[in-house]
């Protein structure tokens, strides 16, 4: 492995070529470029870019560890997040382009009131916090772990110099940058899960060798019929409605798809990225086989969230540093687009920032952006205190509680035409997470099964019922 100086400049070198991208991209910025970037990024350009933050730095080094407690049941949940995507294509782009939206959350307030559209916001700032902060800590602590331990630098430390940067080459351009920037970071992390395949695979015999070797070790195993945690059932209906709300209702992965000209150009993104991102788990997962039977082989103990890094460390100089340049790349493609989102929800729908004078939207927006890198620091060192979990079921149990609301007025709001009263949802928000928390520590008592992932369905569900029991008759018409 090689020093941590030499790390720091390979990362300073990368930070170089985003302050370099940041600069073209930024120049003539206004509230408008950083919350849509005009609406003039290319399609293919988007759908690149958005594999990387879709991927994420819980693809890269969470899936490859997964492999060994789960095989391949977290495909059946990939293959409903495809089916997510195709959703999102046929209900939810057609309405966000036919209502011109900033912000997604502004349907909740022309459908309902100004409550619902705050409600939903807050709970995306929540759910992407949360998300984000998740994601960022579990590449922290690879950076950490490879460059600042050896110079005993403190962990904030090296996570506060990580938001720093994201910073700064977002706070002018926002997501206009991002765009573009995301192509460089989806091109690092895709070049080393290639690299690495190719490399383990010799390291196994070849490529017939290593499938033989993985098949062998029952690591493949994909579609489970069983009623349990791994069910497809179960797996695929809850990565249906993931995909959907953690993308289709989600701020940040609309903003970049709202950037596109127009709804056909939105719907070849989505449509596209779904392809893509299906046949690029499927290799992470392959990776992941493959990397377990090699540790084994090698006598290292590596395993979880630490196999990649493990068996990286182990490798040649530069399939390490092609991991180090995919780690980074993992980090800067979910953070940057988070924050961004973030300030965008933030100023649109609690600042009101479009009805302010010009004098004082990039003040406020600036301020705002501050604020969220603050916010995601202190999240990260509280993540860091309580985690005793794999980061990818922390993400997608802490989506069931944040997401499920939205899913819940979404749906009421599109699939019916009754009038909630805007002052009950923010109480309905509120009240369903907290009877879906009680469900799911008493499932096994009451159910005698324990509610996974489809908490998302167990929490829009309720809401949506609360909606109905709430509403106050139908409306005169609708509002879109």
């Amino acid at each position: 492995m090689i020093p941590g100086w030499q790390i720091m400049i390979i990362i300073a070198l990368y930070f170089g070529v985003l302050m370099f991208i940041s600069h073209l991209t930024s120049k003539g910025a206004d509230n408008k470029t950083f919350f849509t970037a005009g609406k003039s990024s290319p399609w293919y350009v988007v759908a690149f870019g958005m594999v990387g933050v879709l991927l994420s730095g819980v693809t890269f080094l969470s899936v490859p560890g997964w492999i060994k407690g789960s095989q391949f049941s977290y495909l059946q949940f990939v293959l409903g997040n495809v089916v997510g995507y195709w959703l999102i294509v046929g209900i939810l782009l057609p309405l966000y382009y036919k209502m011109n939206l900033t912000s997604i959350y502004e349907y909740l307030g022309v459908r309902f009131g100004p409550k619902a559209r705050k409600t939903g916001s807050f709970f995306f700032l929540l759910s992407r916090t949360v998300g984000a902060s998740f994601r960022l800590f579990l590449v922290a602590i690879v950076l950490h772990e490879l460059v600042a331990k050896d110079y005993g630098v403190n962990f904030s430390i090296t996570v506060a110099v990580t938001i720093v940067l994201i910073w700064v080459y977002t706070y002018r351009g926002g997501i206009k940058t991002v765009v573009w920037t995301d192509i460089l970071q989806t091109s690092f992390m895709l070049i080393a899960l290639v690299t690495f395949l190719i490399w383990v695979s010799g390291e196994l015999g070849g490529a017939s060798s290593a499938i033989e070797e993985i098949s062998k070790e029952g690591l493949t195993k994909t579609f489970f019929f069983e009623w349990s945690a791994n069910g497809f059932f179960q797996k695929f209906l809850s990565g249906i409605f993931i995909a959907l709300v953690m993308n289709g209702l989600d701020q940040d992965m609309m903003q970049k798809t709202l950037t596109c000209k127009n709804l056909s150009d939105a719907k070849k993104n989505v449509m596209s990225l779904s392809v893509v991102f299906l046949l690029i788990n499927i290799l992470f997962m392959i990776l992941g086989a493959m990397l377990t039977v090699y540790a084994e082989s090698k006598g290292l103990d590596v395993k979880g969230d630490t196999l990649f890094l493990g068996v990286a460390k182990n490798a040649p100089i530069i399939l390490f540093v092609l991991f180090l340049l995919g780690v980074i790349a993992a980090a800067y493609s979910s953070a940057d687009s988070a924050l961004t989102s973030l300030t965008t929800a933030f100023c649109v729908d609690f600042m009101n920032l479009e009805n302010r004078i010009a004098s004082e939207n990039e003040s406020i927006r600036k301020k705002v952006h501050i604020l969220f890198s603050l916010i995601l620091f202190a999240v990260i060192l509280t993540f860091k205190g309580i985690n005793d979990k794999s980061v990818v079921e922390n993400i997608f149990t802490a989506a069931g509680f944040t997401y499920g609301p939205l899913l819940g007025f979404f749906a009421f709001g599109m699939l019916t035409k009754l009038k909630v009263s805007d002052r009950a949802i923010p109480i309905i928000g509120v009240t369903c997470p907290v009877i879906s928390y009680f469900l799911m520590i008493n499932s096994e008592e009451l159910l005698g099964y324990k509610i996974g992932f489809e908490l998302l369905l167990v929490n829009g569900g309720l809401t949506f019922l609360l909606m109905f029991l709430c509403n106050t008759g139908k409306e005169k018409s609708s509002p879109v």
